[in-house]
């Protein structure tokens, strides 16, 4: 027997994903949502205040959650890292409960106007992954890493979407080229810095880079970081 959904922002959302596939991520969904699980609609609207794309950005990161409770069953210890980026990617993926919810939202929040909604729901999701295998970085690397798997994670989902290849291995495929281009820029990088002529060159941009820290806190994702004045950082560690 299963447990009753007491939340009514997952009840609203379970409701809604019968009428997504008609009328997308809209008021006309959340209206039909809230009178099938027997909610106002003012309550419904306050739950989600802008609608459609409030409750399209609420299941997305509902996969989150269920991706972070995920990692912590069942920790990625033993494999090689590149290996454990592309598992919690893959994970991510495979449990979005409807591809039509998602590509509904897609279509929504590419809308000029939802932009930062979608990057932050993009970071976010990078954000879990980094945090849950182990992150520690507080320099730059928090940035390029969470801006990197953003790339990675939205242009696999993408490819997602269209794949029709038995069991979806051609998206694997993809996904792998993906981190396979983010190892080689890794190298890239690792040669760069065992390059005494570059680093001297490059002296002025890598002390200014030194300066930026991550944004203080647990689970603060929406700030821009901190720029330590002189004195005050410590040293730089590597991409």
């Amino acid at each position: 027997m299963t447990d009753e959904i007491t939340d009514p922002r997952d009840r609203l959302l379970d409701a809604a994903l019968l009428h997504v596939p008609f009328d997308g991520w809209s008021d006309a969904t959340l209206r039909a949502a809230a009178r099938d699980v027997d909610l106002s609609v003012e309550a419904a609207r306050a739950l989600f205040p802008r609608g459609g794309v409030d409750m399209a950005l609420a299941f997305h990161r509902r996969g989150d959650a269920r991706l972070r409770a995920r990692l912590e069953r069942e920790p990625l210890d033993g494999m090689r890292f590149r290996d454990r980026v592309m598992t919690a990617v893959r994970w991510r993926i495979e449990m979005i409960e409807s591809r039509e919810a998602v590509r509904r939202g897609t279509a929504l929040l590419a809308l000029p106007h939802h932009a930062a909604d979608s990057t932050q729901a993009l970071w976010e999701t990078a954000d879990h992954i980094w945090t849950a295998l182990g992150d520690r970085s507080d320099d730059i690397n928090w940035y390029t890493k969470r801006a990197t798997l953003s790339a990675v994670y939205g242009a696999t989902v993408l490819y997602w979407l269209g794949d029709d290849s038995p069991e979806q291995r051609d998206s694997w495929a993809f996904l792998d080229r993906r981190i396979e281009d983010v190892m080689r820029i890794e190298t890239a990088k690792a040669r760069m810095r065992s390059n005494p002529v570059l680093m001297r060159a490059l002296a002025g941009p890598i002390w200014a880079l030194s300066r930026v820290r991550a944004p203080r806190g647990i689970g603060r994702t929406d700030l821009p970081g901190r720029r330590f004045g002189p004195g005050q950082g410590g040293t730089r560690r590597g991409f």
